[in-house]
């Protein structure tokens, strides 16, 4: 929920400036509405008014993304600790709980979905693009130790029987850790092939390696 404060002032802008101090925060974190302008009144004295505003914080990435994610766990019926670090335009997500095995679903594809859906609503209508990364129980560690285990004894097996292998559909996050972990690898070459959500990588032998003479 939005944090919002009344305040009063001889001026809007004093008035503006007391709220903006008991929330801690900066003009353009805030939205302002004027309630009443205030008046001097007569000679400056009888029948003046203060000033008047509501200022309420604006919601930040973060509240979105708890907000979202709340109501998606509510529904599920899971007990889910949500730790949300936010850094300069990105959001890291981690979550913990019982039954973490159902938010990461096959291969991770529970979890791909909730972090782009997640994504959605954090960038819901800013101008600002906020970068969204979500992971439970360190999957996206072991994730990645186990492709890169993967990518370097696929690419042995084509160096020693020169014939290329076609792996699995992976997510554009996996497909960038073969690649990466490969692409200084001589024997072999890799690229992807298909259409998303089926798109995979193939390591292919390398015809044009260039041979050490050394």
């Amino acid at each position: 929920m939005r944090r919002s404060v009344e305040k009063t002032g001889k001026t809007v802008e004093e008035a503006i400036e007391a709220a903006l101090s008991e929330l801690a925060l900066e003009r353009d974190k805030v939205d302002i509405q004027i309630i009443d302008e205030g008046s001097k009144g007569l000679f400056g004295l009888i029948g003046s008014k203060v000033a008047r505003v509501i200022v309420t914080a604006k919601e930040s990435g973060e509240d979105r993304a708890r907000e979202f994610l709340s109501s998606v766990f509510e529904k599920m019926n899971l007990d889910v600790h949500i730790d949300i670090e936010e850094e300069e335009n990105a959001l890291k997500i981690n979550m913990s709980g019982p039954d973490m095995g159902i938010l990461i679903g096959r291969r991770g594809e529970t979890l791909d979905s909730l972090q782009y859906l997640t994504s959605l609503v954090v960038n819901k209508g800013d101008n600002e693009y906020i970068r969204v990364s979500m992971d439970t129980e360190n999957y996206r560690k072991k994730r990645e130790e186990t492709l890169v285990r993967l990518a370097n004894k696929l690419a042995d097996r084509v160096a020693k029987y020169r014939k290329n292998i076609t792996l699995e559909p992976m997510n554009p996050y996996e497909r960038r850790i073969i690649h990466s972990t490969l692409q200084n690898n001589k024997m072999v070459t890799t690229y992807s092939i298909g259409d998303e959500p089926n798109r995979k990588v193939v390591i292919a032998v390398n015809n044009k390696k260039k041979l050490d003479h050394k």
